[in-house]
This record gives structure tokens, sequence and C-alpha cells, in this order.
């Protein structure tokens, strides 16, 4: 179930432009996060995996569009997610840190129209090991339904580093609901199992000095 109400429980706009990362962030979500280039279709497979009823939040802050939804596992508990959508900010070759931290999970999105969006998929997880080392990480080839004898082709990225990979389409459907799936179940074995990280216990140092006040230690 997707939602746009935000954790205090009021009903969300239509137009969310300026939205706090407090207001649409829970502490005990998952987060998941989509890299990849402009155009990929990485928004487009978060709206068609949340079908009806979502509302982004637009984070002009950090550039960033954030979607919640209750994951209803199948024993029948329920999990509250973030998805993190780059929002445009890929343009620019680099994201903000903030993007990566404290993510549980990520798919990695290439077009497969376009052969240089699958070159950079290098560059992006060469970024993504620098914040998030060994976190869950699953690579999908969009946009199958353009041309589905795409899908007898061998793409050797995922199989060079270890990684799951998908044929998907974020037009007809196609291993969408299954990825995601699957990414969750990754994601919440990450966030019961989190790994020794650094840099996530330097942002959360910092973090709690902005919220008391006080001064933080240079690190």
């Amino acid at each position: 179930m997707a939602t746009g109400t935000d954790p205090a429980g009021d009903a969300s706009t239509s137009s969310n432009d300026g939205a706090t990362l407090e207001k649409v962030m829970k502490s005990n979500a998952l987060k998941v996060i989509l890299l990849g280039d402009a155009a990929a279709g990485k928004s487009k497979l978060i709206e068609r995996f949340l079908l009806e009823g979502y509302v982004p939040h637009r984070l002009s802050t950090y550039a960033v569009t954030i979607y919640n939804h209750v994951w209803k596992k199948a024993d029948g508990d329920e999990v509250p997610v973030v998805f993190w959508d780059t929002a445009g900010q890929e343009k620019f070759n680099k994201l903000h840190p903030s993007y990566y931290y404290q993510a549980h999970a990520c798919i990695l999105v290439f077009d497969v129209t376009r052969k240089l969006t699958y070159k950079n998929l290098d560059r992006w997880y060469k970024e993504l090991q620098e914040y998030c080392e060994g976190i869950p990480t699953f690579v999908v080839a969009n946009k199958i339904d353009i041309d589905y004898k795409v899908t007898s082709k061998s793409f050797n990225f995922a199989t060079k580093r270890n990684l799951p990979f998908f044929f998907v389409s974020a037009s007809d459907g196609t291993n969408v609901v299954k990825v995601f799936n699957q990414v969750l179940e990754a994601a919440l074995e990450r966030k019961e199992n989190p790994p020794d990280d650094y840099y996530s216990q330097v942002m959360d140092l910092l973090q709690e000095g902005e919220l008391s006040g006080k001064e933080t230690v240079q690190v």
C-alpha cells in the first residue's frame, strides 16, 4: 500500500514541493534508493510497483523525490518503506552524500535502448560502494518492451560483480513486482543485521549535533 500520508497522520496535498525530510521519513522505515542515468526509467519503475494511491514528496533542498510505502510481507507483517529517486540531480554526475545515508538496498537501472546508460553503471556502482559498501544491489535492464529480443543478450556488468540481474519493463510491468519484493527482502535483512559502517556512524554523530544544537567533532 502506497501512501502520501506523513508520519504524523496528516493527509498530503497534491503538491509536495518543499516537503521537509522529517515529515516524509519514518525512523523505522526501510530505505531503498534507485541509481542510474536520467531517463533510464527509475521513477516509472517505482510508480509501476506502487500502482495507484501514491503521492511523491519532492524535497527541493536535497533534490530528491521520496515515495512512502507500506510493504505487506507474506506472513502478514507490515513494514514501512521509503523509496528515494534522484529527481534529476544525477545529471550532475554525482549525488549528495545524504542520498546514500542509511540506505538498506539499491536498484541500479539502465535503459536497454541507450548503451551509454549501461556503460555508466560502473560509475554509479563505484559511487554507491564509496558510501554504502556491500549494500544489496539489484541491476535491472529496463524498457525491454521496446524490443523483447534484447532479453537474449548477455550483460556482464552484474555477472562480474555477482549482483542479481533482471530484465524489466516499467511500461508493461514485466518482473517489476518480483524485483521489488526481492529488494525489500534484502533491505529488511540488512536493516536487521547492519554492517559496521564508519560513514553512517559519522553521519549519525553529525545529525545528533545538529538536533541538539551542540558543536560536532571534526572528522
